[in-house]
This record gives structure tokens, sequence and C-alpha cells, in this order.
């Protein structure tokens, strides 16, 4: 039916749109009207979709056409050359298609945002939703307890001061006020952050806001902090401004105080000056104390009345704030040092106060000579254990009548070691740290250094790292020899600082400096088959002066290499291509088969292992003989027991005296 009125219709065409749409011969070329156009549409608009899919391949010829393609429409035809009405539904057929594809694609495009969306969208809440937790061990809580740590110092220096120094007080009352509630607002926010401060449980960061708020309210420090928050101060509107004692509990705030010279302790660089100028803050802290209670009892007995208290301040040397101030300070310093002489008590109260102050003054002295000795004693242990060293080699060299001139050399070598902070054996600094923290540490140290050798420039990672650690620092003498020509290569070294140089046989010309960062030895540790030079230096290298080189064995190479066979295929291959760029391997023995030395290697290797199993073997068998022994002394006196208990039992029937068997075994 289709392809019947399809026929029916006209179709105009010129000389060249003819060849491309041959119409029926019995369909002759016409013109079509306006009228022909609607009653094609009346009737025929059921099956316009349907002509678009059968004029799809016409999208091929269009190029050779007169039609135009248009980008939003479809294909448009030239109303010059084309006036069919058939034309006219063929584009609106072909630009519904295109459009309806175009709208699908769009809509999938819409489609997948929009399920991006949804899926990022759980995401985010997530990231909204978890709690701001402070790590107790990040630099953020560290930088907070700096912060907190002002105003509590702040009150313990100043509040006493402004209780007993009544013009301290009144003079300077707003820059107090000021002061005093800007360290309660910090005071306030304490709360919050120790409210959210994460702690350890089970090796995990507890990150619950609950949890962490129960966590807090149990432990003393939240008593003590809500006790240091409870306006107290609002006495003020009774007493007036001049009480700052009622602020006093500010003071029960001192642990976050202790707290951060804990952590500032751990964090410097300078412990021991850290320890030192902590300690001086205590003592200062006391003397400023018994400093300002000192002249509130010279207050409250009356200035002047005896020759214990603080003079009478009418006077006009002794009416000034910085002199009463002074004073006070230096009557503190002298009675709780315990060195110069003050006045002697007269009253009651004098003497009690003053019996305080020697007790206090004695636990002070004991505590400076404590603690100093002992930072003394910590910060010269390590120059003392490196004296001891000296002295024993000194004597050592003495009693062996060592040539001056070697003696002059070894001490220069501990003179150099010393400058140069290159005493510490960092096996036994590090031997307290687990196995995963020294890796880190070596690689941190070790690993750019082990990289500039170009045979392990492409190894495996896992390689790497067993090879860092594996890494021996070394210090050489000015004229020493790292090694001399013929010598068996077992240590391949890298230059972590000096000057080497590759010398004649004379050890004076002198043909290559070798200086930071270089390396030598690689190849000679790798046993590569072939080399003329059988493993063996081809080279003199001496120190020109002090060096400091990392030492590489070949037996650790070996052994960090049994698990990484194809990273050892591969070195050996770069080391056989190093040599054939030299000229220094031999093709033929290379190819000839396995070297000798290497068997002998092996047989030494398995002679070695088996020594060791025959120990373990021998260990083994005196412990089962000895455990045999055991055994057989105890069954020997179980059969002994047996044989004294089985004596004295009847063998049926009952025993002597009428009792029975069981009686008779329970005697």
């Amino acid at each position: 039916m289709l392809r019947k009125h399809l026929h029916s219709r006209t179709f105009p065409q010129t000389q060249a749109e003819g060849a491309l749409f041959h119409p029926p011969p019995h369909s002759p070329a016409k013109s079509g009207s306006v009228s022909d156009a609607t009653a094609f549409a009346s009737d025929d608009s059921k099956i316009c979709h349907h002509l678009a899919y059968l004029f799809l391949p016409v999208q091929t010829l269009l190029p050779f056409c007169s039609l135009a393609f248009s980008s939003r429409a479809g294909f448009s035809f030239e109303p010059e050359q084309l006036t069919g009405h058939t034309v006219y539904f063929r584009t609106e057929s072909f630009t519904c298609g295109f459009q309806n594809s175009d709208d699908k694609a769009k809509k999938e495009e819409k489609e997948k945002k929009e399920e991006e969306k949804k899926e990022n969208c759980p995401k985010q809440e997530e990231k909204k939703k978890e709690p701001i937790v402070v790590d107790p061990s990040s630099n953020v809580y560290y930088h907070w307890l700096t912060v907190i740590a002002l105003p509590v110092f702040y009150n313990w220096c100043l509040l006493v001061c402004r209780a007993c120094f009544d013009e301290l007080q009144s003079d300077h009352l707003m820059l107090w006020l000021v002061l005093d509630y800007s360290a309660d607002v910090l005071y306030g926010l304490d709360v919050l952050v120790r409210a959210r401060t994460g702690f350890l449980e089970q090796g995990l960061m507890v990150k619950d806001t609950k949890r962490l708020w129960n966590h807090y309210t149990k432990t003393l420090h939240f008593k003590l902090d809500l006790l240091s928050l409870v306006p107290t101060d609002l006495a003020y509107f009774k007493l007036g401004m001049n009480y700052p004692e009622l602020r006093f509990n500010r003071l029960l705030k001192f642990a976050r105080l202790f707290e951060f010279f804990d952590r500032t302790e751990t964090r410097t660089n300078y412990p021991n000056v850290f320890r030192i100028g902590n300690l001086v803050l205590y003592i200062l802290i006391i003397i400023h104390w018994n400093a300002c209670i000192y002249f509130a009892i010279s207050k409250f007995i009356g200035f002047g009345t005896d020759s214990w208290v603080y003079p009478n301040i009418s006077k006009p040397e002794y009416g000034r704030l910085s002199r009463k101030y002074i004073y006070s300070l230096y009557w503190s310093t002298l009675t709780l040092t315990t060195i110069g002489e003050t006045p002697p008590p007269v009253k009651d109260e004098e003497y009690l106060f003053v019996v305080v102050d020697f007790l206090v003054g004695v636990l002070i002295f004991a505590t400076i000579v404590g603690n100093v000795g002992s930072m003394i004693s910590n910060m010269n242990a390590s120059r003392a254990e490196f004296q001891a060293k000296i002295d024993s080699i000194k004597q050592y060299m003495q009693f062996r009548k060592v040539t001056k001139d070697l003696e002059t050399r070894v001490i220069r070598w501990f003179d150099y070691l010393w400058a140069n902070r290159k005493t510490v054996d960092e096996k036994e600094v590090l031997k307290s740290l687990p196995d995963k923290l020294k890796a880190e540490i070596a690689i941190n140290v070790h690993l750019d250094t082990l990289k500039k050798v170009c045979i392990f420039q492409d190894c495996e990672a896992g390689l790497l790292v067993e090879l860092v650690l594996k890494l021996r620092p070394t210090v050489f003498s000015p004229g020493d020899y790292i090694c001399k020509k013929g010598d068996i290569g077992r240590e391949m070294y890298i230059i972590k600082e000096g000057k080497l140089a590759v010398v004649a046989d004379d050890g004076i010309t002198q043909f290559v400096v070798l200086s930071d960062g270089s390396y030598f030895g690689e190849i000679s540790i790798l046993n590569i088959k072939g080399s003329k030079s059988g493993n063996r230096r081809t080279a003199n290298i001496r120190s020109i002066g002090y060096s400091d080189l990392f030492c590489l064995s070949k037996d650790d190479l070996m052994e960090a290499l049994t698990e990484y066979p194809d990273a050892k295929k591969a070195l050996e291959e770069k080391g056989r291509q190093i040599l054939m760029k030299d000229n220094l391997i031999d093709e033929e023995l290379a190819k000839a088969g396995a070297d000798p030395k290497d068997i002998e290697e092996k047989v030494e290797h398995l002679e070695s292992s088996l020594d060791i199993l025959q120990t373990r073997f021998a260990r083994l068998l005196a412990e089962y003989n000895s455990t045999q022994m055991r055994v057989k002394q105890r069954l020997s006196q179980l059969e002994s027991q047996v044989k004294i208990y089985g004596t004295d039992l009847p063998s049926d029937g009952e025993a002597p005296g009428g009792a029975t068997k069981t009686e008779a075994k329970q005697q």
C-alpha cells in the first residue's frame, strides 16, 4: 500500500535530481499544487513518521543534491528547485527524528547528572554531619593549649598582686576588668574544646560526641573547670570592685598550664634548657606569692609596728608601689633561699609564717640542687660516655706501645666524630622503636641516596626498603684506603659527604676525584659471570679528608635478593651491560655455565648451614636424653612405691583384723 501510494505522487526533478530519485515512468512530471499537498497531509498524516525512516538512505546522497542541512531543523529543500508536497513531509519527519534523538540524549545526560548528585548528596551530608573532634596529639590542640595557658598564667601571677596591693587594683581597674572577662571567655571556650577532645579506645580515636562528653564529665578536670567558671565576682556589686580575691577560683585551671609545659618539653629540640627554664619559673612564682603574702600580713599587723613587718608607708620612700613590691620580693628571696639575714619575727603570727617559709625554702633548695644536678648530668652524659671510650683506647695504645703517629691519628678521628656529632650509634638509638617506624626513618634518611645508584633506580619498592635497612654508615680518616686494586669486592659504597680520589699504585697520582653522591663497587658485589676482573677491585680509592660513606655488603644484598628473583636477574643484566660498554666481560665465560667460585660459595654456605643443623640436632638429642632419664627415674620411683604398698595388701578376701581391702588401702 505504501509503495503504491508513493508511486501515485509526483516528484519534481531536475536533470540532476532525476538520476537520484528515479520516479516511475508512468508518473508524468508536473508541479504539485497546494490543494494536493493539503490532501496528502490529510490522507497520509498517519504514515509521515514512517516516511522519515524510508528516506533515511537519502541522507548519504544529500551533498550531491540541492539540499541544505540545518543543524536545528534537520533537512530543508531549496524552494527554487524542489516544490513537491512530499518533500515537506519528509523534511518534517527528518526534523522530528533528529529532534527526538537530541532530546533523548539530553534527557539521558540530565538523568545521569541527577543520579550523580543523588549519589554525592549522602557523602556530603555525612561530611557535614561528622562532628568536629580535636585530636590531642595534633598541632591544633597544642596551639589551643598555648592560647589557654596565657589566661591561666595571668591569673596566677596578677590576682594575688591585686589582692595584696590596693593601688595596683584601683589605679588600673578598667584594664583588669577587660583582661578578667577575656580570660573568662577563653575558660568557657576551653570547656567546649575539652568536651570535643578525642581519646583512644582500643587504639582508635573515639569521635562520638556523647561518649566524649561522658568521658569528660567523669574526670577531675571537669569539676575543676566548673568551679573555675563559677561567677564569684558577682559579689562585686555588694562588696565593691577592690576585692579581686573573689576571683581566686580561676586559679583552679592550673592543670592546663602544666599540660602545656609537658607537651612543649616533648616538642622542643632543647629539652634540658626548657627544663631549667621551667624550674626557674616555678621558683619565681613561689617567691612572688610569698612576697605578696608577706605584704598582706604586714598590712594586717600594721606597717612599721615592729622590725619584722614592712616599714611605715607614710614615709615617702616606702609609700611607692614599686618600692612595696621590690622590698617584699627581696625579703621573700632571702627567706626562702636562706642565704641572707632578715629581721627576726616578734609576734606569734610572724614566727609561724617564718617557720613555714623556712620549710618551703629547704624544699626549694633541695629541688634546685636535685633538678639542676640531673639536668647537667644528662647534658654531659654523652660527653662522659665518649670521653670514657677515648680514655680506654688511650690506655690500650699505651699498653700495646702504639706509635705516636698512629695514636695522633686515632685521637684526631675521635675529635672529628665529636665535633661533627657522629658519635651516636644509630642501632642503639633506634632499637626501642618498632620495626615499622625504623623502616620509615631509614627510608626518609637513606632512600634518596640509594636511588642515585643506577642499577637500583628501577628496582621494586620492597627491595629498596630492604636495602635501605641494610645500609651502614662508615667514616674514613684522611689517607685511608677504601679499597685497593685486586681486592675482592665485598661491599659497595655511596659517598654521603667528603672527597675520595682514584689514585695510582704509588698512592699519590690522582686520576679522578669523587664527591658527594658518587658511588662505586656496585658491580663487584653482583658476581656477574664472565667478568674479566673476577669481581675484584679495579682501582685504588683513597680518602682525601674525613669522608662519610654508606656501605652495603654483598651478603646483605644477596640476602635481600633471595625474595626478589626477578630483581636479581634485572640487576645482573644491568651490571652485564655496564661491563659490556667498558669491554670488561668475556662472552665465552659468561656462556660457559656456572662459575666455580659461585659453586664454592654455595658449598661453603651449605656446609655452614649443615654445621648449624648438626649443632641444633645435638642440642635436641641432649634434651631428649635428659628427658628420657627423668622419665625412667620417675617410673622406677612409681614401681618401688607400688611394690611397697602391694606387699601390705592381701590378694583377696579380707585384710588382717577383719578389715576390707578398701579400708586397708585407705590405711
